[in-house]
């Protein structure tokens, strides 16, 4: 059996101040893990017999409002993980960011999200784009009201106009042109549910944010893609859903009928079907009921979309191998479904990695 591919790990540098962020949320880094270094990430994968991983930040990197300073720090961050990258050729790949989604202003000084896609996989060579479930946080999430300020509005004539104090989903018709190019790039998204989608908080201190909620704002987005057609529109796009997705398989019946008699343009065996043409990775997530789940929804092949996955550094390597003997005791008796789930397709996705990546 070979060894594996993370395709869910993350980037902690310092200047993130991960842990001070993480308490607002209701989540501890472990300690161990923090400060964040290369060496800490390739001591753990060697722990968990992984062979490659592939990088990116947290949901929402770069914390920094949307303007001159966002685009700056995306940037900055893009150019950290292609040194990881090219300092450790065989271990790490990257998911690269984008500045904030809603900021399409078009500073003169750095231009705007478009623009950040076209060099990051042109110049960089990123192996796909991480993207966050919505952009912007607050208890009217999703919404535009119609009095906003014009100073509220951006007007460059290159990027779409969007409101930038009110979160906006992926699937929002502002956000087309982002699409567009990366169903043209034939582009692999990880798509990771955001860490402040509204203003409600979490019920205790045991069940923070990225606990409960995180998980579903991968639902809510996914969702959003397919009721709106964008899902199959740009068929292209690889997308990764965090977390299995979250409620994915549980609630995407409800999401089938429901939003069909609130107008989606689909029918529920419409929606169904694009619902099962994600990728799922299993960090956190890797369950026998969850992998029965999914099997139960997606079919007997179900195994050709997952991707194994740990959340290190966000978590600690003994609760990444919780997981990962869940993974291996499910597979037991299917060692060709284990292989696919481990490495065989993220080798598919990422076939650059085929040379890299031990036999062993």
């Amino acid at each position: 059996m070979g060894k594996r591919i993370d395709i869910h790990h993350h980037i902690f540098p310092g200047n993130l101040r991960k842990s001070e962020r993480n308490q607002d949320l209701g989540w501890r880094t472990p300690e161990e893990n923090l400060p964040w270094t290369p060496q800490k990430s390739l001591e753990s994968m060697d722990a968990l017999d992984v062979d490659i991983a592939i990088l990116s930040y947290p949901a929402g990197v770069p914390f920094s409002s949307p303007g001159s300073e966002n685009k700056q720090e995306t940037r900055t961050l893009n150019l950290f993980a292609k040194n990881l990258c090219q300092e450790y050729p065989d271990r790490f790949g990257f998911f690269a960011s984008l500045p904030d989604l809603r900021d399409v202003q078009g500073d003169p000084d750095f231009d705007c999200a478009l623009d950040e896609l076209a060099f990051v996989m042109d110049n960089l060579h990123a192996d796909g784009i991480s993207l966050s479930s919505s952009y912007g946080a607050g208890e009217e999430a999703g919404t535009v009201p119609k009095d906003s300020a014009p100073d509220k509005v951006s007007h460059n004539p290159r990027c779409p106009s969007l409101f930038l104090d009110h979160t906006v989903y992926l699937a929002d018709d502002k956000f087309d042109p982002i699409w567009e190019e990366l169903d043209k790039r034939n582009c692999v998204v990880f798509l990771h549910g955001t860490q402040t989608p509204s203003s409600n908080t979490y019920p205790h201190p045991f069940l923070g944010v990225p606990i409960t909620e995180a998980p579903h704002e991968t639902f809510k987005a996914a969702s959003h893609l397919v009721v709106t057609g964008k899902k199959r529109r740009y068929p292209n796009v690889r997308i990764i859903l965090a977390h299995m997705g979250g409620t994915v398989p549980f609630l995407a019946p409800r999401v089938a009928v429901l939003s069909r008699h609130m107008g989606s343009p689909l029918t529920p065996e419409e929606i169904l079907e694009d619902f099962k043409t994600f990728y799922f990775d299993v960090a956190l997530s890797a369950y026998k009921t969850n992998f029965d789940a999914i099997k139960s929804f997606i079919g007997e092949n179900a195994h050709k979309q997952l991707l194994y996955g740990t959340d290190f550094p966000a978590v600690g390597t003994d609760m990444a191998r919780w997981f990962t003997d869940q993974m291996i005791q499910y597979y037991r008796d299917d060692r060709e479904g284990l292989e696919r789930v481990i490495r065989g397709n993220a080798l598919d996705l990422f076939p650059r990695f085929k040379s890299r990546v031990s036999k062993a």
